[in-house]
């Protein structure tokens, strides 16, 4: 009896791994649309279409960006939230997805119950990067300048409720400073405007404003990472002028929620198979991004954690009701 127990629940056992494998043996049949909230040429633009030739590669199937900009992300996210749940559609986040939840009681999604997490990408370097016409070469300059100048200098941003926003808006907490925000649709956007003077500052990622910075179009004056960057060795990281600065800075792909688990996983296992490629290790290096994939397990944490986080800080910059 008891050796007819123990096949019969191997039997279930292989029964149920069967089960779980089979829902994406036949996926994907058709392109892929990954959805981005940012425009082209944005850090969180990078990241997908890094992931999406690769992807294509491995799956025989295009993987299609698809580019909805508006309201800090909350456009593409809502979009994605209401697609049907087969694996057809993803959307690649950047911290955003979690500032606007928390912000925004008509985000038009719940991050949490309209999603299921699929994995992590990887973390963003960002810089403070000031227009050179403003004059000022230092984290320490930039804040005496706003101190003489209470409101009138202006930080731009890919959005507002964007990761650029909530880390600027957390930069300005950690300075003592008033400075005045002015949104844009993304990041392209947001530089040109500082590059021709008319916004003072903005915390981009590095990859979209390296080149500029490198021609001296605009200035680094610190790098929002606890350490500094080997792109820019010379540029200090803001913990070392400001120690109580943070910065939450994940890239992660979402799926609608009850997308297949089978599908999920497939998609989490191929994106760490891509994230460990050497020409994308290298090309992400290129522009100081940090590839850490991750179990859809894993980034439901981090999700969860980040939600925490910036219901905080959204409490004490004054943008939420305590």
């Amino acid at each position: 009896m008891a050796l007819l127990a123990a096949a019969a629940a191997s039997a279930v056992l292989a029964q149920s791994v069967k089960g779980a494998t089979d829902g994406a043996a036949n996926w994907p049949q058709r392109p892929v649309r990954m959805m981005v909230g940012f425009s082209a040429g944005s850090a969180t633009d990078l990241s997908a279409r890094t992931l999406a030739p690769k992807l294509s590669d491995l799956w025989g199937q295009p993987v299609v960006i698809e580019n909805r900009t508006g309201a800090g992300s909350s456009i593409a996210n809502a979009m994605a939230a209401q697609a049907t749940p087969d694996g057809y559609t993803l959307l690649v986040i950047s911290a955003s997805f979690a500032i606007n939840a928390v912000l925004r009681s008509n985000a038009g999604y719940d991050p949490l119950k309209d999603f299921t997490s699929v994995s992590q990408i990887g973390y963003s370097t960002g810089a403070l990067v000031v227009t050179p016409s403003l004059g000022v070469k230092t984290v320490k300059q930039l804040i005496a300048a706003a101190n003489e100048r209470p409101g009138k200098i202006l930080y731009g941003s890919a959005g507002a409720g964007s990761g650029i926003h909530m880390t600027a808006e957390r930069f300005r907490m950690s300075a003592g400073i008033k400075t005045t925000h002015v949104a844009f649709k993304g990041q392209p956007e947001m530089l040109i405007e500082i590059l021709a003077g008319r916004v003072h500052y903005g915390i981009p990622g590095l990859g979209p404003a390296l080149g500029m910075i490198r021609d001296g179009r605009l200035w680094a004056i610190a790098v929002v990472t606890p350490k500094r960057s080997p792109l820019l060795p010379d540029v200090p990281a803001m913990v070392e002028i400001l120690p109580n600065f943070r910065r939450d800075a994940s890239h992660a792909i979402m799926a609608p929620a009850k997308t297949p688990r089978a599908i999920v996983n497939k998609i989490s296992r191929d994106v760490a198979k891509v994230l460990d490629m050497p020409d994308v290790k290298k090309q992400l290096e290129a522009v100081d991004f940090i590839p850490a994939a991750s179990t859809p397990e894993e980034f439901d944490k981090i999700l969860r954690g980040m939600l925490v986080t910036f219901d905080e800080v959204a409490k004490s910059a004054g943008l939420k009701a305590q």
